[in-house]
């Protein structure tokens, strides 16, 4: 309290009684694959897939990947994480280009850099009377000048090697020729991209990586926005024989644990291609995974090819993100994800029947259906997991994120006075957020008290736990379920028989 010494008005701000919680962000994919090039096992944030093609390149001979970020984007996808993989061969190698006496070559750029069309021209020097060995080295970036050195094919500091070496974030040169080497005759050079080539191997390593080194999975322990995972190339890998079924697993076994382990994001697998349902079921009991911080989607769906003029067949896992997006920005993440049309999908390669789709929802393998007249759509919305209280994916979803929200709207209650006034303001922030939520229609029930409760009192911090320094507070929602099974019970009744209940 501040003191007051003399007559007069003062004013005061206090903090008000509870703090908003604000909701977190649902839908923010990451994948995780091959391109044409981009940085290198380094989560690169990607708004759109313009974006994508500047840094990483487009559709890739042997690889999904960008496939499945062109189909996130079409089907309502914001922003997205991708991770390029792979050996260097696979990766395709920097750009480069024949400058007089040297290599010209560009750098891996930082995350979210593009490199675009990189042009070095050699100009005269800018300084007068400058000696003859002088020029100036301009870097154009699709056509802009973006670096200039001045520089010089004398040994010293102002070597042009030297120079662009500690200078330049475009581009390096490598001395091709032995002894003094002259000065490159005036003129501009393009640096051109060898293709990546097509792998023969794939390693599951390559995909998984490493925490410690941040790379492949590993990276994206440090995104917090990421709230779904997928690895497109992995089932093309296996269809083409570059991984075994083991790799598949653990691949797919890395994806659930890391989902699992973050707590706030969910795996989207892929079945294999090809197969029939009966074969999908077998696969889907031998892989046998368990988890509710997953979900499989099954048959692969055939798109144009934008890369030729016929048509390709891709695995869902992108468009499936994209559908998850799109139907959380229309209705919100408390409603399915199913019984939504799948944008740019052309026909399924496989035609599944109501029988067949009854093999396998139960084992929680979300269908791809065909319907004359309504497209083709999702149609299912099940995770993995044998538990029934994690059965149907809106609700794992609707939980991670108001886990997350919640988790972050209390930051401030850290290091505050633990007493009963504190433990109001929670109740009341928390209450307020799931009024809300309820009001939206996330929670089941006709009034807030059916629909959720929030505890903190002298039950749920004893003296025991304040003296710990703990501030327990107990929150039971009731999430709403999709309505999967629609029953009409239609009835014969005779005629003149009164429908009017007496």
């Amino acid at each position: 309290m501040p003191s007051y010494l003399s007559p007069g008005v003062y004013v005061e701000e206090v903090e008000s009684g509870s703090r908003p919680i604000e909701g977190v962000g649902t839908a923010v994919a990451a994948f995780v694959g091959l391109a044409e090039r981009g940085p290198c096992d380094e989560p690169t944030l990607v708004g759109n897939w313009g974006q994508f093609t500047q840094v990483f390149g487009g559709f890739l001979e042997g690889g999904n990947l960008a496939q499945a970020v062109f189909g996130y984007f079409l089907n309502g996808g914001s922003n997205c994480y991708v991770v390029r993989v792979g050996t260097p061969e696979q990766r395709g190698g920097p750009a480069q280009a024949r400058l007089g006496g040297y290599r010209v070559l560009t750098r891996e750029l930082p995350a979210g850099k593009g490199a675009g069309e990189i042009t070095v021209e050699v100009a005269d020097p800018t300084e007068e009377n400058a000696p003859d060995d002088r020029f100036t080295l301009l870097v154009k970036q699709d056509g802009k000048v973006v670096e200039t050195h001045a520089a010089t094919t004398r040994r010293g500091k102002d070597n042009v090697v030297t120079v662009v070496r500690e200078k330049s974030a475009l581009i390096t040169l490598e001395e091709v020729a032995s002894g003094q080497i002259a000065k490159p005759d005036k003129g501009a050079v393009t640096l051109a991209a060898p293709a990546a080539a097509p792998p023969a191997a794939i390693r599951a390593e390559q995909i998984v990586g490493d925490v410690a080194d941040r790379t492949g999975f590993g990276g994206l322990e440090v995104v917090d926005e990421v709230t779904m995972v997928a690895v497109p190339d992995l089932m093309g890998f296996y269809e083409r024989g570059l991984i075994d079924l083991d790799g598949v697993r653990a691949v797919q076994s890395a994806m659930i644990a890391h989902a699992e382990l973050m707590g706030d994001r969910m795996a989207i697998l892929d079945a294999p291609r090809g197969l029939n349902a009966q074969q999908v079921k077998q696969w889907r009991e031998e892989v046998n995974y368990d988890s509710r911080y997953a979900a499989l989607y099954y048959p692969w769906i055939k798109v144009a090819d934008p890369a030729g003029d016929g048509t390709v067949f891709v695995p869902p896992s992108g468009h499936m993100a994209g559908v998850w997006a799109r139907n959380d920005a229309t209705r919100g993440v408390h409603k399915a994800p199913a019984n939504e049309v799948i944008r740019g999908a052309i026909a399924l390669q496989t035609q599944l029947t109501q029988a067949e789709q009854s093999l396998l929802n139960p084992l929680g393998v979300n269908c791809l259906r065909s319907f004359a007249g309504r497209g083709i759509r999702v149609w299912g919305a099940r995770t993995l997991s044998s538990d029934s209280d994690w059965r149907y994916l809106n609700v794992r979803r609707l939980f991670n994120y108001l886990e997350e929200s919640i988790l972050n709207g209390t930051q401030w209650v850290v290091f505050e006075p633990n007493d009963e006034a504190l433990w109001a303001r929670v109740r009341r922030t928390i209450s307020s957020f799931l009024v809300m939520e309820w009001r939206r229609g996330a929670l089941f029930g006709s009034t807030p008290d059916e629909a959720f409760y929030v505890k903190c009192d002298r039950e749920t911090n004893p003296a025991e736990s304040i003296d710990q320094g703990q501030v327990v507070c107990e929150i039971g929602v009731a999430p709403v379920k999709p309505a999967e099974f629609v029953v009409f019970r239609l009835a014969q009744l005779s005629g003149g028989t009164s429908l009017v209940n007496e």
